[in-house]
């Protein structure tokens, strides 16, 4: 695994580091004249060559490499290209679907990416296609981490608002939001003034969702920080299952909680106590991996050992950390497991009133580093869509036959050939004190030769 993802990241370092010297012929000059303008320094590498550092979140003045690529490789080279990097659906490119006029309206007036794609299944003789349109949306803060608190929430809910409506007017029947939606992710900082944004499952953000999913008849996945009000007022970083008719379904609370370079998160909350709930909604069965859940291949399997159709992956993560891994695990996960993922995170750079160091040894920071957006789904048979901007608000919307889950479980087989007895032996064994691990040694390792 590790090695692909080197891989990867050096095939993108390649890229970014071409295209932005040049070396790569633009389709046209405009293009280039385009990137020179959304250039916003110059610095010298160690070899003492120029290298141009974009600071706006984008690559090389790109909103994305999907982006970057099409707009700088000949059609046929580019589809070929494409066919590599995010797959085919059912044997075909995937299929774009037409945003309705609405949705792009409200996407030129607010000023957030729109894209829309189609995953079809194979035609069954004894069922009926299952289609579900489903939409991610992600967004970056509205105000500065300095103005008040309550501020901050309303201008996020202003916000949200055109993005949903779009969602809504597109038919969406299920709507996924990213981690923490309603805040900064003030994680980093841990200072305990930022618990301020905690909030009952079904407090104002619930019930600020709750009129558009009556409105628009449609399911929604709100990710919130959870205050419990009844188990001694506990934080945790939740999500709240809201069904079409408005009413609350149920809640999932994060089950893995990161410790690793600026995310503090443990100092607010702990891992979760839900299990790996599956929630029986009127479009289909979802279940929710929140955020750091994604490292963790046993917890994408608990899920779809549950019956999960979909799963969402609600997150915020910044680029030098996790960029490398996020086209990767997800995808993973939905050949692995059978079942589509919906993958978003959030946008932009939020920067703090206090500086703050993480006992990493870095110099002591304001800000958490560029949450690269990148939403995107990822589909049973090992298809994608591409990826929503890196540097600007979006709403992807796709629709998926549900029939592909199954389809994909008959063509590979991985539920019947899993051996989940071999695993559940060996886990046993391992969660307890006294356990060795399985390890033969070569008998003539340790003998002196002469």
């Amino acid at each position: 695994m590790y090695s692909t993802i080197r891989k990867v990241n050096k095939l993108k370092d390649s890229l970014a580091y071409h295209f932005c010297h040049g070396l790569i012929e633009s389709k046209t000059e405009a293009s280039l004249v385009q990137r020179k303008m959304e250039t916003k320094e110059e610095a010298v590498n160690e070899n003492g060559e120029s290298s141009r550092t974009i600071t706006d979140g984008s690559i090389c003045g790109h909103q994305s490499l999907h982006h970057l690529l099409q707009s700088s490789l000949s059609p046929q080279v580019f589809k070929e290209v494409s066919r590599l990097l995010i797959g085919l659906n059912c044997g075909k490119a995937l299929e774009p679907l037409t945003v309705v006029e609405t949705a792009n309206g409200l996407s030129s007036q607010h000023d957030f990416d729109i894209q829309a794609f189609r995953f079809n299944a194979d035609k069954e003789l004894l069922r009926e296609p299952r289609i579900v349109r489903v939409g991610l949306v992600q967004n970056s803060i509205a105000l500065p981490t300095t103005a008040p608190f309550l501020d901050q929430k309303k201008a996020i809910f202003q916000k949200l608002k055109p993005i949903i409506d779009a969602a809504g007017a597109s038919g969406v029947n299920i709507l996924c939001l990213q981690e923490a939606w309603m805040m900064p992710f003030a994680f980093c900082t841990r200072e305990k003034r930022w618990c301020e944004f905690a909030e009952p499952a079904d407090g104002e953000s619930t019930q600020f969702l709750q009129g558009f999913a009556r409105k628009y008849n449609m399911v929604i996945v709100n990710p919130i920080l959870e205050r419990d009000l009844k188990h001694g007022e506990t934080i945790w970083n939740t999500a709240v299952i809201i069904g079409n008719n408005g009413n609350i379904i149920g809640k999932h609370r994060k089950n893995h909680i990161p410790r690793v370079g600026d995310f503090n998160e443990s100092t607010y909350y702990m891992e979760g106590n839900t299990g790996h709930p599956v929630f029986q909604t009127a479009y289909g069965k979802i279940g929710v991996n929140i955020c750091y859940g994604r490292h963790h291949p046993l917890n994408w399997l608990a899920f779809g050992l549950n019956g999960a159709e979909i799963v969402f992956n609600p997150s915020a993560t910044v680029g030098e950390l996790s960029e490398p891994m996020w086209p990767i695990e997800a995808r993973n996960a939905a050949i692995a497991n059978s079942y589509f993922v919906g993958s978003i995170n959030r946008v932009g750079t939020e920067v703090f009133p206090n500086p703050f160091t993480s006992g990493d040894g870095k110099p002591q920071h304001a800000d958490f580093g560029h949450f690269y957006g990148s939403s995107h789904i990822s589909a049973p048979d090992a298809s994608c869509t591409p990826s929503l901007s890196r540097n600007k608000d979006g709403l992807l919307i796709s629709d998926m036959d549900l029939n592909l889950c199954r389809q994909l479980k008959d063509k590979w087989g991985f539920r019947m050939t899993a051996r989940y007895e071999l695993y559940a032996y060996m886990l046993s064994r391992y969660v307890k004190p006294d356990f060795e691990p399985q390890v033969i040694s070569d008998p003539l390792l340790h003998k002196n030769h002469l």
